[in-house]
């Protein structure tokens, strides 16, 4: 009887002990995040105005402006996600529901996890000799955003895989067991089953594509004019995004201000995008439950 307390005291504060390095761990990581976005708003949003926002950089004029940059950044973001999102999830939806060789699975898996782990720069220069030179796009948003594509599909098909297979086996046979087909069962009750992981997908994506930098500099360029939406689907519509003027601001012009001001717009531009991707999902059950 003693040697049993002795074992759940044992047990006791080993318990505790690991609970106070879990608590630790996560205080530590919020209180660093809470402190480099109180840092970020703190220097930036004093430097950001109606003519900011509003203007484009000019050298001869000496003004500031990321008026071009934003629509830049909008333009990549939209253009990304309508080619990979039906990409991904078509490809994890053929993985997780079609596909028989399950070695055939394993190595488009195992493929798709090299290529999340492969630097920027590298994309950057595959899409500069592929999009820009071979398929004459020339330095352009379209071709910054094909690169982009590259880039998050793997993202795009692991999570929505791993979301799927969370789906219980029973709701696909409840929908066979009605007369549904595999189509049928697999868009009406498998897809919006496995929403949430297809969103945070798109948030994963959203959140790479809002901070690339280095491939678009190959790719997208750095230009500052203003584009329409039909001069950013053409060949050479080049233009640089809010994270290449970051760059460009930080290390050309050492304007310090002025990258801590687009620090803080693209801090408040993603919680906005992850914001309506959580409002579009919500939406979405809804329309499927109706």
């Amino acid at each position: 009887m003693k040697i049993k307390n002795q074992i759940k005291g044992c047990r006791k504060i080993k318990s505790v002990f690991l609970n106070a390095i879990v608590w630790t761990a996560a205080a530590f990581i919020c209180l660093l995040l809470a402190g480099m976005i109180l840092c970020i708003l703190m220097r930036g949003l004093p430097n950001i105005s109606f003519d900011f926002l509003t203007n484009k950089p000019s050298l001869l004029h000496h003004t500031v402006g990321i008026l071009p940059n934003l629509l830049n950044t909008l333009y990549i973001i939209i253009m990304t996600l309508l080619i990979v999102l039906p990409l991904g999830v078509g490809a994890a939806v053929y993985l997780s529901e079609y596909a028989k060789n399950k070695k055939a699975v394993r190595i488009i898996e195992l493929a798709a996890e090299t290529l999340s782990g492969i630097p920027s720069i590298i994309y950057g220069l595959v899409g500069m000799l592929i999009f820009v030179q071979f398929c004459s796009l020339q330095t352009s948003l379209l071709a910054g955003a094909l690169t982009l594509v590259i880039m998050t599909l793997p993202t795009i098909i692991r999570t929505t895989q791993e979301s799927l297979k969370t789906v219980p086996e029973s709701y696909r046979e409840g929908a066979f067991g009605l007369g549904a087909g595999k189509w049928h069962a697999i868009r009406t009750v498998v897809l919006p089953s496995a929403i949430d992981g297809i969103v945070t997908g798109c948030i994963l994506a959203v959140g790479r594509i809002v901070g690339e930098s280095a491939a678009l500099m190959f790719t997208a360029g750095m230009a500052n004019e203003i584009l329409t939406p039909k001069e950013a689907l053409s060949a050479g519509g080049a233009g640089s995004t809010l994270t290449v003027s970051m760059y460009f601001y930080t290390k050309e012009r050492v304007d310090i201000d002025t990258a801590f001001a687009i620090a803080a717009i693209l801090l408040i531009l993603t919680l906005l995008l992850n914001i309506a991707a959580k409002v579009a999902a919500k939406l979405l059950k809804k329309g499927k439950g109706k």
